[in-house]
């Protein structure tokens, strides 16, 4: 048996084809000019010629931290991975207010112990400061495995815990130090409150008390104040970290450090 369709029916059978086709054209041009998409979190990235790391935002400002901290002692860039490694195996990198036992902050520090009162145990620069303090008592440890060196600090019970976080504590000291520039890229979505105002005054008095004083005295320590200011931007209200002829910008969709900037050799740009 033979189907017959009128004109009527064939016409508006060709009608919603061509429109069929030309809602699927113009869907995939739209994806295609949206590519690539990605769905913004809040969070931060190390890229450094050694790897990549990602750390959620408490954890980059520990880092910042511990390596202002480095910086005020003196201290080499060895010394920053024994710490880095410490921290990343006793809390992850995180200021706990808990733990074994009486054990508490970045380092698990134990005031029966001696390291100091649980609240300036979970102050991460007192914290740091007393870890580097014990680390350069102990004879030759800047050339002893690095577990070897982070357990006569520490004590723990299983000191040997400490050495596979070594290539990920080179990688964080390698940005946080300032060594390689432009290392540290965190983004920040914007919250239901209004955006807090810009504290830059505010930024850097808490960072000198981690660094000492906020001087820009070389390009590794310029790029160590502005990593340690991206970690801490939305803590601050900061919308820009310019350092170096480079921009970093807290929107969203941006995508790392980007050329210009009001940040010089001797300074670093907080607006």
């Amino acid at each position: 048996m033979r189907l017959h369709f009128s004109r009527g029916v064939l016409t508006i059978t060709v009608i919603v084809l061509v429109l069929a086709v030309a809602v699927t054209v113009g869907l995939y041009n739209l994806l295609k000019k949206a590519e690539p998409f990605t769905v913004a979190t809040e969070g931060c990235v190390v890229e450094t010629p050694s790897g990549t790391l990602t750390l959620e935002v408490e954890q980059a400002q520990i880092s910042a931290t511990i390596a202002a901290v480095a910086a005020r002692r003196k201290l080499p860039e060895r010394a920053v991975v024994i710490a880095y490694a410490t921290a990343l195996q006793e809390s992850k990198l995180y200021n706990l207010n808990h733990g074994d036992r009486d054990s508490l902050g970045v380092f698990q520090q134990r005031p029966s112990q001696g390291w100091g009162k649980p609240k300036q145990l979970t102050d991460p620069v007192y914290a740091t400061n007393k870890f580097f303090a014990a680390l350069v008592k102990v004879k030759g440890y800047l050339k002893m495995p690095l577990a070897d060196a982070a357990q006569a600090v520490q004590r723990s019970a299983g000191g040997y815990a400490y050495a596979p976080h070594e290539p990920d504590a080179e990688i964080l000291a390698a940005a946080f130090t300032g060594r390689v520039p432009k290392a540290l890229h965190c983004t920040y979505l914007p919250g239901k409150a209004s955006k807090p105002p810009v504290q830059a005054e505010a930024a850097r008095k808490q960072l000198s008390r981690a660094l000492g004083s906020t001087a820009i005295t070389t390009q590794k320590r310029g790029w160590l104040v502005a990593a340690w200011s991206v970690a801490h931007a939305k803590k601050y209200g900061l919308r820009r970290v310019g350092y170096g002829g480079a921009q970093w910008s807290a929107d969203p969709v941006s995508d790392g450090w980007k050329a210009g900037g009001k940040g010089t050799a001797t300074q670093v740009d907080l607006s």
